[in-house]
């Protein structure tokens, strides 16, 4: 296990104050990541040293800080350029990683799917790309034979040159699974049935929350990022209306650009949804932070015009009076909230409720009753109404659905107006 130094630099007031809750976070990624925390740097500045990032007397002090802790590894919680990472590891005597790469190498080492594993690559690629750098003419290649002698290409050169040939195979390669799922999503498109996606902070409980709503066994872990590739179930609730649950990656404050990039087409299924449910610690320090990033990503992928449900979950975690609060707000049906926890399913009951609200408020039950002979009238109800019961008699076809009014009209004749017939 590698040992860590975490750096943190603050050059606005905001970022002070902010200081601490972010290198809590940072040292949570790091653990992600396999490695075990044995310092933390602090320092605020006017602004960055071009040169170290941080000025010259703290990386004198990070590199006393190395050496006394037999740290192999400083992580900064910011972005470095290829120049500064290059100067700090040639004073300090360590590797030196900045939070893109650490987040990198979690995505990397969660992805499980060949999508994930395509699009962690890609970012993978990305970043390094622009940060090559070659170390001197003994790295050209040399050719050995009649017309390969000469200075041949630098190392520099090669490297830049496959990289981006594997970047390009990748893109093809991620080009065929989005036209798989786009296929998939078109499909859903043209069914009643209703989607929701699960959104909210890494950690935040979705993955615990869809196990209890798709009774799954599913691995959860208190570990950042410990869902990457993104699930479809169903969902049903009490009185058979149904619907299909997504679970996705966590979000995180300042997530790579290069992560957002290539995960982009897996993000943009959120944006299908019937209805977004952004889960948030609610028990966390930051949970005000937290909602705010997810948020923000939210509006960076253009999602807009969606119902968008706020759960506040791990209420088990709070003070007994804060709980009975959060859950006695749950009945007002103008709260912008629903409070639960995925733990001991306290509140989701609550929760339940206001989701079918949203899904299926402006549904209605229907009794349908098609002779047998009319296949063109039976074939096209799947697609226009939620069909929760079918049976068939000797001469009928016979359903119980669910459905919008507007999108039954044509079935009108043939709707059962008497009470429950079955």
């Amino acid at each position: 296990m590698e040992r860590a130094i975490l750096i943190n630099v603050a050059t606005t007031r905001k970022e002070r104050d902010e200081a601490e809750e972010s290198l809590t976070e940072l040292t949570g990624l790091a653990g992600a990541a396999g490695a075990e925390v044995v310092g933390k740097v602090f320092q605020a500045l006017p602004r960055t040293n071009p040169r170290w990032f941080v000025g010259t007397g703290k990386v004198e002090e990070i590199a006393r800080l190395a050496g006394e802790s037999a740290a192999d590894l400083v992580i900064f919680d910011h972005n470095l350029n290829a120049t500064q990472q290059r100067n700090l590891e040639d004073e300090i005597r360590a590797k030196v990683v900045d939070r893109t790469q650490l987040i990198l190498d979690i995505f990397a080492q969660r992805a499980r799917t060949n999508e994930g594993k395509l699009q962690v690559e890609l970012a993978q690629l990305n970043y390094r790309l622009p940060r090559l750098r070659g170390k001197g003419p003994g790295l050209t290649q040399q050719g050995a034979g009649i017309g390969t002698r000469g200075p041949g290409e630098k190392k520099l050169e090669v490297d830049r040159r496959r990289i981006t040939d594997r970047i390009t195979k990748i893109k093809k390669d991620i080009d065929g699974l989005q036209k798989r799922r786009l296929s998939q999503r078109q499909g859903r498109r043209g069914s009643p049935v209703p989607t929701v996606s699960l959104v909210g902070y890494t950690s935040a409980g979705k993955s615990t929350l869809f196990n209890l709503l798709t009774k799954e066994r599913r691995y959860t872990s208190s570990s950042l990022f410990s869902t990457l590739d993104p699930l479809l179930r169903r969902v049903s609730f009490p009185d058979g209306t149904f619907f299909f649950l997504t679970d996705t990656v966590g979000f995180i404050k300042k997530l790579p650009v290069e992560l957002v990039t290539s995960f982009r087409a897996t993000l943009e299924e959120v944006g299908e949804a019937d209805c977004i449910c952004h889960v948030v610690d609610i028990a966390s320090p930051a949970s005000e932070h937290q909602l705010g990033a997810v948020e923000g990503i939210l509006a960076d992928l253009g999602i807009a015009g969606i119902p968008v449900v706020k759960v506040f979950n791990k209420i088990d975690l709070l003070p007994e009076d804060e709980r009975v609060l959060l859950l006695k707000r749950n009945g007002d049906p103008q709260a912008q909230t629903i409070a639960l926890s995925a733990i001991t399913e306290e509140g989701v009951p609550d929760f339940l409720r206001r989701l079918r609200e949203v899904l299926f408020g402006g549904y209605k039950l229907y009794y349908i009753r098609v002779p047998k002979e009319s296949r063109e009238i039976t074939d096209s109800l799947p697609r226009r109404s939620l069909v929760l019961k079918k049976r068939e008699s000797e001469r009928f076809l016979e359903f119980k659905v669910m459905a919008d009014p507007a999108g039954i009209v044509s079935f009108l004749p043939y709707i059962d107006q008497g009470e429950e017939p079955w």
